[in-house]
């Protein structure tokens, strides 16, 4: 098929490799346009930007999809499909009809559960068992179309936003190309109106530790903002991420540390204990815990 792509972040990048892998022709990809970034803040493209150029592919990043002009050079590109993922843009009308056979979004949930934003982070910090995959045919309302496929997929109880989010990348990525090779035999299935539920964008604000929760919370808490935002603490007056954690044993003082070696640093909480396994210092990199005590002294007792 000629396809338009469209998607900006990482998460995107299979997902374009796959479409160019399997034979399709790709009639241009938009992204976002690059932003300033590390300490010159100087423009970087955007990954899918990148690896659209290594593969000789047309960019497009406008700031908006709303003008006449803009969608006018949409229609131009004769596309069968537009395949759709993390892009950052609402697409209005005119580009949702202008190839023959619609818009295709890849969306990192069950739907119609998790819509929105961040339904990967949402997902591991509501405690759900599962999530899944949906290759959804686009319409003006948020996430809202008809589901053409979708592939569950358990979460692990010591899964992180960013391992979810690169399984979820490779599943997206083969569901596309089966959804488009089968795409004359499949039958849209309207989302129904019970179970649905909104993925907000993360707020920093949620970030902060507050170790009277509950140890399953906080484990969640730790395990979905990982690795960005990440969820932090104060240890001695500085503040460090937490970007990986098990449920640990013990009772203490909220938010003292009751055990501290390679195997972690164990905190007691409103109820019961989370282990933090993977911490990071402002301007230092990640490190497993064993390794960050060895630069950071951490003693049995101390209260974060």
């Amino acid at each position: 098929m000629r396809i338009v792509f469209m998607g900006t972040p990482d998460f995107s990048v299979p997902v374009l490799e796959a479409l160019v892998d399997a034979g399709h022709e790709i009639a241009a990809v938009y992204c976002q346009p690059p932003r300033p970034a590390g300490r010159g803040k100087k423009d970087r493209p955007t990954p899918v930007h990148a690896r659209a150029e290594e593969l000789g592919l047309e960019v497009r990043h406008p700031v908006s999809l709303k003008g006449a002009e803009e969608q006018a050079d949409f229609a131009a590109l004769g596309a069968d499909v537009a395949v759709v993922v993390a892009y950052g843009l609402i697409l209005p009308q005119a580009v949702l009809d202008a190839p023959t056979r619609g818009c295709l979004n890849i969306h990192a949930s069950l739907l119609p559960h998790w819509r929105g934003a961040a339904p990967i982070h949402r997902a591991i910090m509501a405690g759900d068992a599962e999530t899944g995959i949906c290759i959804m045919r686009m319409e003006a309302g948020l996430d809202t179309g008809p589901v053409l496929l979708r592939q569950a997929t358990p979460i692990g109880a010591a899964e992180t936003t960013g391992a979810l989010h690169d399984r979820l990348s490779a599943m997206g990525a083969a569901l596309i190309v089966e959804a488009l090779g089968t795409l004359d035999t499949l039958v849209p299935e309207p989302q129904p109106d019970e179970g649905v539920s909104y993925a907000a964008k993360i707020d920093k604000a949620e970030a902060r530790i507050d170790w009277s929760e509950d140890a399953a919370r906080i484990d969640r808490q730790i395990r979905g903002l990982s690795p960005f935002p990440g969820a932090w603490c104060e240890m001695d007056g500085q503040r460090i991420k937490l970007l990986a954690s098990r449920l640990g044993e013990g009772a203490g003082a909220l938010g003292e540390v009751l055990a501290a070696g390679p195997g972690g640093l164990t905190v007691a909480c409103g109820q019961g204990a989370v282990r933090l396994l993977r911490l990071q210092r402002a301007g230092r990199g990640a490190q497993d815990a064993g390794e960050f005590l060895r630069g950071m002294a951490v003693p049995v007792g101390t209260v974060l």
